[in-house]
């Protein structure tokens, strides 16, 4: 019998739920093993420093490739993997946040999460879930949370997108290690519409100018 099968059958006979649960793990390594592989093959060759500033997340970090341009000096490097929501974080970081010790995270998802129809209820405890995971490993570790933005592609996410935001301020109430960074604010004009200049052709991610301004947003973060 595999070992998949065995995983099943055991959490079936313990618990009601153990198939469902177990599909969704398994559904969830799948998805994203090659991309979790392709990190773990590069850091044989040159691994990230030790205690450096890991940025991890869905594509807001994917697709930020000029992080060593952005923040001169400073030992950062990117984990992030497009499309990923904050469950496959959680799911991957003994593999791809532990072992690194990072001095600070900066880490960004939900989105993703939402559009796949989960409530900010939902993406809020899953976020907690992260950061205590993170903190029973690496307790000095800072974590920083880039907030959800609003977007034309997702406009109907906006007041979700706002509870989400809300709930991760509350979190950094009660945690000096969690920091929020408010990025909404950043992408939307006088009226609260998304500025079209700080968005690619997709209406969704970041354009270079909005980068830049998040790049500013950041950096205070990583000095302290």
């Amino acid at each position: 019998m595999k070992i998949t099968s065995l995983l099943l059958l055991a959490l079936t006979l313990n618990f009601p739920t153990g198939v469902a649960l177990a599909k969704q793990e398994l559904g969830t390594s799948s998805k994203w093993e090659k991309s979790i592989t392709k990190f773990e093959t590069a850091d044989v060759a040159n691994p990230p420093p030790k205690g450096g500033i890991e940025f991890i997340g869905s594509s807001t970090i994917t697709m930020w490739t000029t992080l060593a341009q952005d923040f001169p000096g400073l030992p950062v490097f990117n984990r992030g993997f497009g499309g990923s929501q904050i469950k496959d974080t959680t799911f991957f970081a003994p593999r791809i946040i532990i072992p690194y010790s990072p001095r600070i995270i900066v880490f960004h998802a939900g989105d993703n999460d939402l559009a796949a129809g989960a409530t900010p209820e939902q993406v809020i405890a899953d976020l907690k879930e992260l950061i205590e995971l993170v903190h029973a490993k690496l307790p000095e570790t800072e974590f920083c949370y880039i907030s959800l933005k609003p977007s034309v592609k997702r406009e109907r996410l906006r007041l979700e997108q706002q509870k989400v935001n809300e709930g991760a301020m509350e979190l950094s109430k009660s945690n000096s290690r969690f920091h929020y960074i408010d990025q909404y604010y950043m992408v939307t004009d006088a009226k609260g519409n998304p500025r079209p200049e700080l968005f690619a052709a997709d209406d969704l991610h970041l354009s270079e100018a909005g980068y830049k301004l998040l790049v500013e947003l950041v950096h205070p973060f990583l000095k302290k």
